[in-house]
């Protein structure tokens, strides 16, 4: 049976296969440099950059990897609540349903991680290549891909999509037929905002900030380059810290900025307004790879910027030894950056994608295609805007403690520390607004309002 619904609609699980994927071939690469470094005769110091590569940027990457599968995941099989909703009224039992639901992820996980084996073998290279021509490791090494770098993949990839089945298949067997039929029909979202876990996970991750917040201002304060050790880890855990909480976070834009963008929006922005109030757990998912980007790459490039400035004052030798946590950061920067934003631009289009109908139903009712995409474009600037400011607000949670601990100063004078804050800030903006409203407008050039209603 999941190999009948995966092959009658694969459409609706592109976005979960691309997460896993991309997650899958990251992990992979960062493995490979263990296999690397586990091979003989590779001098020892080689061996520590390459294991603290691979352990401290692959446990960042780790880390946000299965928050973003689980995610998105959870997002493919919730799209399928009307389907679920058909098979529990015709008498399919819970178990039923949460067996297909669980098989069907798998079968896809599994096709994923296998076609993320080459991928990773060409990133795994590039990033090694990276390192020899810097120098932190010795030119004679030559880069393996083994069991380490496979395993770590596999492993990633199969939990975080089963987790997010397990999650996401509670949630469809504790839903009565009716209530979810309403749920599909997008009627409103039954229940609290966020779920206790959820909670649970927000305050472990408050907790993990303030620990490295405290840490960089206390342990940490006057350690040259090792303030990172602690700064690091501390931006990761406030990005995953304001991740969690983006169904408040939302909320809580909606409210101070719905009255702007009615006024200013007419039609489409009531719309837009009361749409992002009736959705806001399903928009959140769009908000989360925003806040994602924003904090760590923000984040990051600003204390490295800081930490060059402070480099040029203390000498060449000094430069010389941060070398190894400079390519470190940035390639947490760019790998991370480029892994949300392919979940952003994912997610939005297949939550986008699956509003065909409501479209087409706006549409009969009277709406014209440009009042549609208007309130495409208003609701993506509120889920841009959560995103934005409150990812910013938690790079600061880093880049505070770390400018005293480095600098001796809280807010840094250095005008390109906060013109990074600007560029990030604007192309998660623009990534947010091109990806929704593009796929919004292809939706509704490639059928009439009548055919989008019966073909959804």
């Amino acid at each position: 049976m999941a190999m009948r619904s995966l092959a009658k609609r694969p459409g609706g699980f592109v976005a979960g296969f691309l997460a896993v994927f991309f997650g899958a071939a990251m992990v992979m690469a960062f493995g490979s440099l263990l296999d690397t470094a586990g091979g003989p005769g590779v001098p020892e110091s080689s061996v520590e950059t390459l294991e603290t590569m691979a352990f401290v940027v692959g446990g960042y990457g780790l880390a946000l990897v299965i928050f973003a599968v689980v995610s998105t995941m959870s997002l493919t099989v919730r799209q399928r609540a009307r389907e679920m909703a058909l098979l529990k009224s015709v008498g399919a039992t819970p178990g039923q349903v949460r067996r297909l639901i669980v098989g069907e992820t798998m079968l896809l996980a599994l096709a994923a991680v296998a076609l993320a084996v080459p991928a990773s073998m060409l990133l795994g290279r590039l990033l090694f290549a990276a390192l020899r021509e810097t120098g932190q490791v010795d030119a004679g090494i030559e880069h393996v891909f083994g069991p380490a770098a496979v395993s770590m993949g596999v492993a990633n990839g199969l939990t975080a999509a089963l987790v997010g089945a397990l999650l996401t298949a509670r949630r469809a067997t504790r839903m009565r037929a009716v209530e979810a039929m309403v749920d599909a029909a997008g009627a409103g979202e039954a229940g609290p905002l966020m779920g206790r876990w959820r909670w649970i996970g927000a305050l472990l991750g408050l907790a993990a900030t303030a620990g490295a917040v405290v840490t960089t201002l206390t342990v940490m304060d006057g350690e040259g380059v090792d303030v990172f050790m602690s700064a690091g880890p501390g931006v990761v855990a406030a990005a995953l810290t304001v991740a969690l909480l983006a169904p408040v976070l939302l909320r809580v834009t909606t409210v101070l900025l719905g009255w702007p963008v009615r006024l200013l929006g007419g039609v489409s922005g009531q719309l837009a307004v009361g749409n992002v109030r009736r959705r806001t757990g399903e928009l959140a998912r769009a908000v989360m790879p925003v806040t994602l980007f924003t904090t760590v790459t923000a984040g990051t490039l600003a204390m490295q910027r800081l930490e060059n400035v402070q480099l040029k004052a203390e000498g060449a030798v000094v430069l010389e030894e941060s070398r190894t946590m400079e390519t470190m950061n940035y390639v947490v920067v760019g790998i991370i950056a480029a892994f949300c934003c392919i979940m952003l631009v994912n997610t939005l289009v297949a939550a986008t994608a699956f509003r065909r109908r409501e479209f087409g139903q706006q549409r009969l009712a009277g709406a014209t295609p440009g009042q549609v995409l208007r309130m495409v474009g208003a609701e993506s600037a509120l889920v841009a805007g959560a995103g934005v400011v409150f990812g910013l607000l938690a790079s600061l949670t880093a880049l505070v403690p770390f400018a005293h601990a480095r600098a001796g100063v809280w807010f840094p004078s250095d005008g390109w520390v906060w013109g990074i804050h600007g560029a990030v800030a604007g192309f998660a903006v623009l990534i947010t607004l091109v990806a929704s409203v593009g796929t919004a407008r292809r939706l509704i050039r490639r059928s009439s309002a009548v055919e989008a209603v019966l073909a959804a």
